[in-house]
């Protein structure tokens, strides 16, 4: 599943758009229904996490959204940059051990939400992407290679938005569901909101149960997936299943340093147009050159996600023998 940074520039992307009138639609989606989108205004794109919202309005006029607390300055310094004009999933999108939910907690929304559009002036589209979730502009995905029955068929978009200003957005592999209000949110658990509340994110790592299963907890790490998890856990040297408990103080903020560090850099290689660098996700061997090992973890009667760590660089604590913190 995409992760926070590419939800983001899933925002950039779809921003230009806002203040232009649906003339046209189109989409296989038959929970959605394609045509209710038609004449709407779009009216306003926030980000929170691995999720994206669009306001629809039937009336022309703009409401400005404010002082929103999803809007970080990371999003204003790159409003200007044109950047590409597509986005494709990410490659963890097709890995058994995908992002496709959360552990535990409720992604730091809450919100009733319904399958079609709600009544009043008002209607926020909350869009959750897929294993293989994707925005293209102003372009159609193409099949890069042939199906199990060796067709060379193209994907088909959920929904297609036509804008009046000649532009279009189309939606590959996503969920959509309709509210009458924007959900309220947690921006402190954003891991790319500038609101992001450190104390909150090592308090939960403090615990008892493995620091890779907290990791995913969206209610702390709101955007933060499986790639994240193997690159930040490896940088701060620390063992996927290592207790929280067992570590110390300053491992744990050295790991939520490179949560942050990591996520912030992602999105800005999407910004000019370079490849993601990752130094354990999806290797055979770590930077020094030792084997890396490759698991299923996850919590008992959760989903387990393929995990990648370095026994040498990551040797496992023993629960007899705590981290031991010198005095400083």
């Amino acid at each position: 599943m995409p992760e926070g940074p590419s939800v983001r520039k899933f925002h950039h992307l779809v921003s230009p758009f806002v203040g232009q009138q649906v003339v046209k639609t189109g989409g296989s989606s038959k929970k959605l229904n394609p045509a209710g989108f038609q004449s709407l205004w779009l009216q306003d794109t926030q980000v929170h996490g691995k999720k994206l919202f669009l306001r629809f309005d039937p009336d022309e006029e703009i409401v400005c959204p404010g002082n929103n607390p999803l809007s970080a300055p990371l999003h204003r310094e790159w409003k200007e940059e044109a950047g590409h004009h597509q986005e494709v999933s990410d490659q963890s999108s097709g890995s058994p051990g995908g992002d496709d939910a959360v552990p535990s907690g409720d992604d730091g929304l809450q919100c009733l939400w319904g399958d079609s559009p709600a009544g009043g002036a008002e209607r926020w589209l909350q869009v959750s992407f897929g294993l293989f979730g994707s925005i293209w502009v102003n372009e159609f995905s193409r099949a890069k290679k042939a199906n199990k029955r060796g067709d060379w068929r193209d994907p088909s978009p959920r929904l297609v938005l036509h804008f009046g200003g000649g532009g279009f957005l189309a939606f590959y592999n996503c969920q959509m569901v309709w509210s009458s209000s924007f959900p309220v949110v947690r921006p402190t658990s954003d891991i790319l909101s500038e609101k992001f509340h450190r104390g909150q994110a090592l308090e939960a790592l403090g615990r008892e149960q493995p620091v890779c299963y907290t990791l995913l907890d969206q209610r702390y790490f709101s955007g933060l997936g499986n790639i994240i998890k193997n690159e930040a856990l490896f940088r701060a040297g620390i063992h996927p299943l290592s207790p929280g408990s067992l570590l110390g103080l300053p491992r744990l903020e050295a790991l939520v340093d490179h949560v942050v560090a990591f996520s912030a850099g992602w999105l800005r290689d999407k910004f000019q147009g370079r490849q993601q660098h990752t130094q354990i996700y999806q290797k055979e061997r770590c930077p020094a050159g030792h084997q890396v090992v490759k698991e299923a973890l996850g919590p008992p009667g959760g989903l387990q996600r393929l995990t990648w760590w370095c026994p040498q660089c990551q040797p496992r604590l023993s629960p007899d023998e705590p981290e031991q913190v010198e005095p400083s």
